[in-house]
């Protein structure tokens, strides 16, 4: 362990026991897992654009019989 690596514990410790401003630990983390989950629902977004356009596409087709 480095003298950094323990200021920056003391550093944190501090932070999250709310005598010095920052972002705690735990916002850290609830921010790390708000910004997961926005990045999946993107790509099932995306996933359900794909779909419509493709289901949009086959109703258009004029049906042969």
């Amino acid at each position: 362990m480095t003298p950094e690596t323990l200021r920056k514990w003391i550093r944190q410790a501090e932070v999250d026991h709310g005598a010095r401003p920052g972002t705690t630990t735990e916002e850290s983390a609830e921010l790390k897992r708000l910004k997961r989950e926005v990045a999946e629902l993107k790509r099932a977004n995306e996933i359900l654009r794909s779909a419509a356009t493709i289901f949009a596409a086959e109703l258009d087709r004029p049906t042969q019989r």
